[in-house]
């Protein structure tokens, strides 16, 4: 079985999705199989957590958050130069920061501020609600897209920690680079959008795009477990 799965249909091209619950109902069709299974939805916020209530709703599944950070490069806040999860795993890009002449002071304090955001995030969407036990169950892990990978990649290795059987990921966009370096740690990737433009952009899959706030990340969870109940 192809370890990489995509829509034939949408290679290479720009604006498939009107929105990010779009693209979650377009992954939803491509993670049937899942629906009803003993397995874990974990979206990644902010972004990720729109495509991935659709999902979550979709195949009856719970959704769970894994709060994972860019490291954003200091003057250019939408690019980063690697990533930390929630549980303080750390991965950079050793391919770019020589040309970011980076130095060890700035890289920690980027860490620091990172760190710092996790954590209020850890409070405002989960508070004290444990994780769940994903010992020998299948996790499907969801984002907006992934332009480097390595927020994905690092939240793959923090979840890897907790020995789920099957890791799988589901994401309506990539870069192919960004494919190919998640690619060895998983056992599937759902990929609707995969592109190898030079200068990638996970905002150029959406006819309709915006970052989200916490607030807006609060505002679906609540609805969400009122859809639940």
């Amino acid at each position: 079985m192809n370890k990489v799965i995509d829509e034939p249909s949408f290679r290479y091209k720009k604006y498939i999705f009107n929105d990010r619950y779009h693209a979650g109902e377009l992954l939803a069709e491509k993670l049937k199989e899942y629906k009803n299974k003993d397995a874990y939805i974990f979206a990644i916020p902010a972004g990720g957590i729109q495509v991935g209530v659709i999902i979550a709703k979709k195949l009856n599944l719970p959704l769970d958050l894994a709060i994972t950070r860019k490291l954003h490069i200091p003057w250019n806040k939408e690019a980063g130069f690697g990533a930390i999860s929630w549980d303080g795993k750390i991965i950079l890009n050793k391919e770019i920061i020589p040309y970011l002449k980076l130095t060890k002071k700035e890289i920690k304090q980027c860490i620091i501020e990172e760190k710092k955001i996790i954590e209020k995030r850890m409070k405002l969407f989960r508070g004290n609600k444990p994780f769940p036990n994903i010992e020998n169950k299948i996790v499907i892990i969801v984002d907006d897209g992934l332009a480097s990978g390595f927020s994905m990649l690092v939240t793959i290795k923090s979840i890897k920690k907790m020995k789920p059987r099957e890791i799988v990921i589901a994401i309506p966009t990539a870069s192919l680079k960004a494919i190919n370096l998640i690619k060895p740690y998983v056992d599937k990737i759902i990929c609707l959008n995969i592109r190898s433009d030079l200068f990638f952009a996970v905002a150029d899959a959406y006819k309709e795009w915006y970052d989200l706030e916490d607030e807006d990340v609060i505002k679906i969870l609540n609805n969400y477990k009122k859809y639940e109940m």
